[in-house]
């Protein structure tokens, strides 16, 4: 058992002990603690793992805490809402009306990018919040009293002590849950949303979908949390549900490490016990009561962004490291995913006819055209600038064209998504290495494979999903092997050098089982040995049937390896055929020597 293992065992086990040994006060402050931890658990899905900031999650806190608080008050329901008129039926309303206007806030503002997306969440977090002060069925400002006690079967939850364990039951069943959804195929696509929408669509992830999910994951954490509060308190009010207990839950999750599950409960822990700490010392120096614990925190904060922007979770396990992981043998166990149809040597892949692509007034593709057969390799060149990435995006549903038409096995597919492209059975790599760099080699190169799995989150929250992980796993394992990084499977893929994540690349793009590959400067950064690799690795491709679409500088491996070769210079094609007949085309020299004597 690791050390990280067993410091958990220990904490959970005086977790337990709580309530026999610690007096009330105590209990009142971990209850609290677990009520916020199950809030700051939504904030590491949808911040720390998926890049998306909200300041608004109080507001669902407060849909869960008034959904049953208006439902077990109420003296005169309609006769459909009259079984809901009791705690339980005040959950499962709470989490319906929370999801609906997750759902609705959600298409609204996930929309929205870079600051806009944080500003959205401050909008409709007062928006909500003055929706509870002001509507009179829900007390207004006064609040609702009088709502009454958990019961389970003749057992009724009167008090802190008695709430204890149920707070923290449910706290740890959401750990296990969002634990377990980030061990999976569709964990490895919320995580793929800092790695920018550009490679997860084209890995095949449905980037909106993610963040819808996780949108909705942690608002029903929250409204988990308002109702177990509501419960708790036996009054709500909307104090508890502004903005500024929002942004008091994303410090809690930033300070405890917000891209850690276990770092949610670590923030909620340290602000909960300094919130208190301070209130009683503060006024103590200062001579006047006030909120001088806000200052403490904006200090506290940005000490945080100086000195560990990770959090403390981190810092905490490097004192506790985890215990190695286990030898690759074990994924390659698994029995192999179904593949794709290998279209006979010579069958037309890829048409481009007519492409132009403009951007304002600059055209950067003037009628391109060129197509690549099953079993080829095409090297597509020219100097910097000539439009050879632009054309890449064209065809993998990037960029639309302006103009002319791009076909995939016969179909159009200028105009659909990277997403719909890639399921038909195109992969990629790109001119800038897209890699997640926390995560390992194997987890970047299964997400190559995301097409090729089906279960979903809740499916992945539940662990149903082990068998076909294994699958996925063990897929991404062999195509490690298969280009030269078996022994970095469960290295961090930002540790290695550039060429080698380009190797990474590479694998990522198998994985996906294509039948067309592109490949935008796949040499660029690797050694002489890692080339002639490289090289081999193509042409066994080649002969297994696959096409490949080339772009690379590196003249010597493009014509010793290329079947064919398009050169494009400011944007249109100069020349195209043999290696051989390309090198002593006078346009050609002409382009990338500057003219011919």
């Amino acid at each position: 058992m690791s050390r990280q293992r067993l410091i958990l065992g220990v904490a959970l086990a005086l977790l337990a002990l709580g309530p026999l040994v610690l007096p009330e006060f105590y209990i009142t402050l971990l209850n609290y603690i677990g009520l916020y931890a199950l809030v700051a658990l939504g904030l590491v899905l949808l911040t720390g793992v998926g890049g998306l900031t909200s300041f608004g999650q109080a507001a669902f806190v407060g849909l869960g805490a008034y959904a049953t608080a208006a439902l077990t008050t109420a003296t005169a329901l309609p006769a459909w809402l009259a079984p809901l008129a009791n705690p339980w039926g005040g959950l499962l309303a709470g989490l319906l009306l929370t999801a609906l206007v997750a759902l609705l806030l959600g298409l609204l503002t996930l929309r929205l990018s870079g600051h806009y997306l944080p500003l959205g969440t401050i909008a409709w977090g007062i928006s909500l919040y003055f929706l509870f002060g002001n509507l009179e069925f829900l007390g207004g400002h006064t609040g609702i009293s009088g709502i009454p006690p958990l019961r389970f079967g003749g057992f009724e939850l009167r008090d802190g002590r008695h709430f204890y364990y149920l707070i923290w039951v449910v706290l740890l069943a959401a750990v296990w849950l969002t634990s377990n959804l980030l061990d999976s195929r569709a964990g490895r696509a919320i995580r793929a949303l800092k790695g920018g929408a550009l490679m997860a669509e084209a890995m095949g992830i449905d980037t909106g979908r993610a963040k819808m999910v996780i949108f909705l994951i942690a608002a029903l954490f929250a409204c988990l949390s308002g109702w177990l509060y509501a419960h708790l308190q036996r009054f709500v009010n909307p104090t508890p549900f502004g903005l500024h207990i929002g942004i008091e839950y994303l410090f809690m999750a930033v300070i405890g490490g917000a891209a850690h599950v276990w770092g949610a409960l670590l923030g909620a822990a340290v602000i909960t016990v300094l919130k208190q700490w301070l209130q009683d010392l503060l006024p103590q120096l200062f001579g006047a009561t006030g909120n001088f614990e806000v200052i403490g925190f904006g200090l506290l904060m940005i000490f945080m962004l100086h000195r560990a922007r990770e959090g403390l979770w981190p810092w905490l396990t490097r004192w506790f490291p985890a215990s190695a992981r286990r030898p690759a043998s074990a994924e390659f166990a698994a029995e192999p995913l179904p593949a794709r149809a290998v279209p006979p040597a010579g069958t037309p892949l890829l048409e481009v006819k007519d492409a132009v692509k403009q951007f304002g007034g600059l055209v950067a593709n003037d009628r391109m055209s060129l197509g690549v057969a099953s079993g080829e390799i095409l090297a597509l060149i020219g100097p910097n600038g000539a439009g050879k990435s632009t054309l890449f995006n064209l065809i993998t549903g990037v960029d639309p064209p302006t103009s002319g038409e791009v076909r995939f096995l016969g179909e159009r597919v200028d105009g659909r998504s990277s997403r719909a492209i890639a399921r038909m059975g195109m992969s990629r790599t790109f001119q800038h290495v897209r890699l997640l760099p926390g995560m390992s080699v194997l987890e970047n190169v299964a997400l190559g494979a995301h097409l090729r799995g089906r279960h979903g989150v809740p499916a992945a929250m539940l662990h149903l999903e082990r068998a076909e992980e294994g699958r996925l796993l063990a897929e991404a394992a062999r195509q490690c092997a298969r280009v030269g990084l078996g022994e970095h499977l469960h290295d961090a893929a930002g540790s290695l050098p550039l060429g080698k994540q380009r190797i990474v690349e590479i694998a990522r793009a198998l994985a996906a089982d294509p039948c067309l590959l592109l490949l935008d400067e796949p040499a660029a950064g690797l050694r002489f040995l890692e080339k002639r690799s490289l090289a081999e690795l193509l042409r066994q491709l080649r002969a297994g049937g696959m096409g490949i679409l080339l772009v690379e500088h590196d003249m010597e491996f493009v014509m010793d390896l290329a079947d064919r070769v398009v050169v494009m210079e400011f944007g249109k094609k100069i020349a195209a055929g043999l290696p051989r007949e390309v090198q002593s085309d006078p346009a050609v020299i002409e382009a990338y020597l500057g003219g011919v004597d």
